[in-house]
């Protein structure tokens, strides 16, 4: 009997174990963004691209306008079963140089900070939005010719 109740014990604590790692989503995490004190070493006005490149690292993104500034941008994503991942934080760094490839200025953004941004849009929009079925019936009346009926 003793051992019994040692295998429902047993089994008891897996379920528990299960149950509660369940509980947990995992988390992804995206990108590379430069910790506080890393950015706090960049002397602004002073240190060229060189300099923020051998100090930070490259970012993955730059910018094609005013100089091509640097961005290092990082995500975290919430997995939950079924669902579609939600982004639960975001950093933004974006480094600007002037001209000359000297740092103009060091800007953090967080994901409150964002707006959404449709880069590329694929969906074409309907051109028959307010008219009515019977006026597109009468509409289509004079596009068809008796040979398109006949063979």
């Amino acid at each position: 009997m003793a051992s019994g109740v040692s295998v429902v014990r047993l089994g008891g604590m897996i379920a528990l174990v299960v149950a509660l790692a369940a509980c947990n989503p995992p988390v992804r995490r995206h990108g590379y963004v430069p910790a506080e004190a890393d950015l706090a070493e960049i002397v602004v006005g002073e240190d060229t691209r060189l300099a923020v490149s051998d100090r930070i690292g490259r970012p993955s993104s730059s910018g094609l306008m005013q100089g091509g500034d640097w961005f290092y941008v990082g995500s975290t994503w919430k997995h939950v079963a079924l669902r579609a991942p939600q982004e639960i934080d975001r950093q933004v760094v974006v480094i600007r140089f002037d001209d000359e490839g000297i740092v103009e200025n060091v800007e953090r953004f967080g994901l409150e900070d964002g707006k959404v941004v449709a880069l590329s849009r694929r969906v074409t929009d309907s051109n028959i939005e307010g008219v009515t079925f019977l006026r597109q019936l009468l509409g289509n009346l004079g596009n068809f010719t008796l040979d398109q009926f006949t063979d």
